[in-house]
Parts: C-alpha cells; structure tokens; sequence
C-alpha cells in the first residue's frame, strides 16, 4: 500500500465499527447532496429543455446523474480511503489551489447568499401574497437558515433535509403523474439524439452539466465524515449512498422533463428562465389542475429552495472551517499535519469560529443585493468562477487519485479516470461558453 500523509488509522476511525454490508438503514448523506444540488434554477432548466424539445434530451439529463455519480464518488473515496480532507488533498496540490478555493468561496458565497435567499422567499410570497414583499421573505428565510445551522450538529440538519427531499420528491412525482406522460415518447428520449435547432450541442451539454450541485459535490466527502463515515469499512455503504443521491436526483429531473414536456411544450407555452419560471408554472398548474395542485406545487418549490439554502450554508461552511484549519497549522508551522476525516466526525468543526463566520457571510452581506440588486462586474465573475470550479474539481480528483497521495488498491480505475475525464472535458467546454458569453466589453 502506498505511503499517505493519512489513512484509516489516522482518521482515528474503527474499522470494526463499520458494517460488514451496505445497508440502506445508514444512508443519509446522498440525500443531503442530492437535495442540496437540485435547487430551483436546475428544475427551471429542466422544464424549459422538456418544453423546448419535449422527450428528446430525456436521456442527457441520465447521464448527467451518471457523471455527477462518478464526481461525487471520488469526492467520498478520497475522505474514506486517506484519512485525509478534500481540502487537505488539494493543498497538496500546490498553492495556487487554496487561492482559488479562496477567491471562490468569498465571491461565490456573498452572491449565491442573496440568490439562495431570493430563490425560497419567491414560493413564499406566492403562497401568501398579501403578507410582506419579496425580500422581507428572503431575508425571513436567510436567517430561518443561519439559527438552523447555528444551532444544530449534523445528525438534525440531515433529518430534516430528509423530510424536506420527502417533500421534494411526492410533489415532483405527483406533477409527473397529474400530467399523464406518453411514456412511449419518453423511452424513444433515452436514444442519444441531438435536437434539430442551433446551439442543440451546447444545450444539451448544459443539460447534463447543470443539474445537481456544483460545490455540494466536493462537499459531499464532508458530510460522510460528519455522518461519522472515516475510514475504508465504510466504502461500500458510501458507494451505496451516493448511487441513492443521484437516483433521486435523476427521479426529480425525469419528473419535471416530463411536466415541462407534456404541460408546456404540447401547449407551446415558454416560461422565464430563473426561480421566477416556477411561478409561472404554479400559475399554469393552477388554471389546468386547479388550486390545491399550485399550491402543493408552491410547497414543493419551497422545500426545493430552501433544501440548497441550508445543504450549502451547513456543507460549504465545513470546507470554510477547513480551510481555515489547514491555514493556522501552516503558520503554526506544522504543515505536514493531515487535516483528518475524524476531526470532521467529532463536529468540533460545526462549532468552530470559522464555520460561524462563513454562515453569518453566507447570511448577511448579501441581503444588500436585495435591496440594491446585483452587481454587473460581480456577477460576471461570479458566473465564471461558477463555471471553472466543476473542471478543478473533476481535474484535481483525477490528479489526488491516480497518485500515491491514495493507496494503491483505492486509486482510480479504468471506469472512474473515464467518468471523471469526461466530467472534466464536460465541464471544461461549459466553462468556457461561460466566459466567451460574458459582455467583458461592459466590464472594463
């Protein structure tokens, strides 16, 4: 076995403590990943795929869950077989890593904050309209989100995003259902058939590159050691979990392709791209199906946003919480110290300083945009950094797990550098559209 800076013995893991089989009783982080990555945006972009081109990208949204199987996998694989954090694996990587996590994390979370925040306030109002304005249910839902967080260790936050994917998942395959589906149409779209109209690629490209979490999926490697998952005995459950994560997500972005394939696409109905396009379809809902359909559709909009509030507040401040870690000891002059799974496992981290002060940045600053609406120049480059962390992290994983930073018998295979070298030539392509579509003529 290759000599590491960790392993499960130093993750202060038992082996013995782990299952000998997988069982679905130990799931749980796959559904925190899951609800995190499938928020409002995602579902809108699946509805305006299924009412542009109906059935036919049905199997692109399927590979899509594919390759973020095989993302969020290496993510679990690296945290349970060195011992090691996601974060602490990339610092070896060299310098420039922990300014890019850097410079991300603080644009990416003020402007994600304020759209986080905007996304659950909107079924809100929708639900009760005569209550208060939009971004006094934004902020209402921010700071629901910051005391939740604050207050409770992993064990409750996952219970109640359990209850909340519930929500999630009824509601989204009740729409399926209530729009009686022609599932011989929907097999024919599982044959990989590109659209007749311009720009059919790159839609389709979009299609299996934006639905289901951009940094919830490093941060998934978190949430199984917060589960208490620290070492290699746990490898089969978390291969287990991860497959129910993207099963469900495959289940909501089928369910709403549907919807948007047989509600609107049959009725040459176009809807708003953004959070305010799933307004729109509780009001078509409501004329073709009546009331209590839009508002059990509002609820299940709701559950969907605010599931990526707190899934992002809760794992992205854990990375926060480890980078700063990995900081202190570099000044501290004990750079060689691993930063372990284990330390996650205790839930010192969801206590820690830093972990706090990312979810009160998460919070607070961005409330400013929805009193003064976005930056131009800050949204540009919120937009390419969004577009350039889903390549770092296909990339970094293949580099962390075909090097001897990983024992050898858990380094990649054949499958997982193929899944993971696609995800990256994927991701790549859509970051750069991103960047060649943005007005940098304005931004200068």
């Amino acid at each position: 076995m290759a000599e590491t800076k960790g392993g499960p013995s130093a993750a202060g893991g038992d082996v013995a403590s782990a299952p000998r089989k997988s069982s679905w009783k130990y799931i749980g982080p796959g559904i925190v990943v899951a609800a995190t990555g499938v928020g409002a945006g995602d579902l809108v972009a699946t509805l305006i795929a299924g009412s542009n081109f109906g059935y036919t990208l049905l199997w692109a949204a399927v590979i899509g869950c594919v390759v973020k199987i095989s993302l969020a996998e290496a993510a679990g694989r690296w945290h349970l077989s060195t011992g090691r954090t996601l974060f602490d694996g990339w610092s070896s990587l060299g310098r420039w890593t922990t300014w890019f996590f850097v410079v991300y994390v603080v644009i990416w979370g003020f402007v994600y904050g304020a759209a986080a925040m905007s996304s659950s306030g909107l079924p809100l109002q929708a639900l009760f309209p005569d209550v208060m304005d939009l971004k006094w249910w934004a902020i209402l839902t921010g700071l629901v989100g910051l005391v939740f967080v604050w207050f409770n260790k992993y064990e409750v936050f996952e219970k109640v995003m359990t209850i909340l994917v519930g929500i999630m998942f009824v509601v989204t395959v009740y729409l399926a259902i209530r729009v009686t589906p022609n599932l011989g149409d929907a097999f024919a779209g599982l044959l990989p058939v590109l659209p007749d109209e311009k720009d059919s690629i790159l839609n389709t490209l979009g299609l299996i590159g934006g639905v289901g979490g951009t940094i919830t999926l490093a941060a998934y490697g978190y949430w199984v050691n917060a589960k208490g998952w620290t070492d290699t005995g746990w490898m089969k459950v978390m291969r287990l979990d991860n497959r129910v994560a993207y099963i469900t997500t495959g289940i909501f972005v089928v369910a709403m392709l549907f919807v948007g394939a047989e509600l609107l696409h049959s009725a040459n109905v176009a809807i708003a791209s953004g959070d305010k396009g799933l307004v729109q379809l509780g009001d078509i809902l409501e004329k073709e199906y009546g009331t209590a359909t839009s508002k059990l559709f509002l609820v299940g909009f709701l559950a969907t946003s605010f599931t990526s509030l707190i899934g992002v507040w809760h794992g992205v401040s854990l990375m926060f919480a480890d980078f700063v870690e990995r900081s202190r000891k570099s000044k501290a002059g004990a750079d060689g110290a691993a930063l372990s799974g284990a330390e996650v496992a205790s839930g010192a981290r969801e206590k820690s300083l830093p972990f706090r002060a990312y979810l009160l940045w998460l919070t607070f600053p961005p409330m400013i945009l929805l009193f003064e609406g976005q930056p131009f120049r800050l949204i540009i480059i919120y937009g390419v950094l969004g577009a350039a962390f889903m390549p770092f992290l296909a990339l970094t994983l293949i580099w962390l797990l075909n090097s001897s930073r990983t024992p050898a018998e858990w380094r990649n295979g054949w499958l997982s550098n193929g899944m993971l070298a696609i995800a990256g030539l994927l991701f790549l392509i859509l970051c750069v559209k991103q960047v060649t579509d943005q007005d940098w003529s304005s931004f200068f």
